[in-house]
């Protein structure tokens, strides 16, 4: 009896966080399709006309199509800088290794607005860089390093080096075994890396908004610059729900992805 009571009172408490969790994110795809100009709950009415305004909105695809760039080159550096720096870490006994660990996971730790400032000074005025693209994928690679780093290193951690020891022992040579025996064995935890740090750039705005500049807007400081407008906030409400529906993607992806490939061996 009492078992069945912590079950029952233990599936309540888990609803009751989900429901806690995902009540706004349901509030924001409906008030997608509501008809009132507002973020006005209960809906007016049933209504498509802000999703044909959002895919004309030229603002929005502009704005979506910088952050996919900034994504894809945050993503591409930190996927051969964080994997380096993995292997590094995880296969050599060096001095100062454990600094160096504490150094590369440090900038996601700190809070956004301190990397922003950081970054800004260090391009503006030690480097005299104008903000622009680029100064945005390398702002957004400093935090994104981290994710990938971390995915890695514990995919290293529990692989072990037994099999890239048989593989020597067999006669390979050192990039032979990288290539046929570490390298399939890590492509899952490489690729899950890679698409935590793309969902991590493309949602960022706080260092965004220090290395950006003028001339770039991505996709969530364009939200942010029309949330208060009255005649945006429908087409607000539609880009929002189409990212909380497309967000699925990248975390299905990276549960099936980023599995332990020694568990189906």
């Amino acid at each position: 009896m009492r078992s069945s009571g912590l079950r029952a009172g233990t599936r309540a408490f888990t609803l009751l966080v989900l429901v806690f969790i995902y009540a706004p994110l349901a509030l924001v795809v409906v008030n997608a399709f509501n008809a009132s100009k507002t973020f006005a709950f209960p809906p007016t009415g049933f209504t498509l006309q802000w999703w044909r305004t959002a895919l004309h909105s030229e603002g929005m695809w502009t704005a979506l199509g910088n952050s996919v760039v900034v994504g894809l080159g945050a993503t591409a550096i930190a996927l051969v800088l964080g994997t380096m720096v993995a292997f590094a870490v995880q296969r050599h006994d060096f001095f100062g290794r454990q600094t160096v660990n504490l150094l590369v996971i440090l900038p996601i730790t700190l809070p956004g607005i301190v990397t922003g400032i950081a970054l800004n000074a260090t391009f503006t005025s030690a480097l005299g860089i104008t903000l622009g693209m680029a100064t945005v994928i390398i702002g957004h690679a400093t935090f994104c390093i981290v994710i990938v780093f971390n995915n890695t290193q514990a995919r290293l951690r529990r692989l072990g080096t037994s099999l890239e020891d048989a593989s020597a022992d067999l006669g390979a040579s050192p990039w032979q075994t990288f290539r046929f025996v570490t390298l399939p064995m890590m492509r899952g935890a490489m690729v899950a890396g890679a698409i935590l740090a793309f969902a991590l750039s493309f949602d960022e705005i706080v260092v965004t908004t220090f290395t950006a500049g003028p001339a770039v807007q991505t996709l969530p400081i364009w939200i942010f610059g029309n949330l208060f407008r009255p005649n945006q906030a429908p087409v607000i409400n539609v880009v929002a729900a189409a990212l909380t529906i497309v967000a699925i993607i990248p975390v299905w992806l990276t549960q099936r992805i980023g599995g332990d490939p020694t568990a189906r061996v």
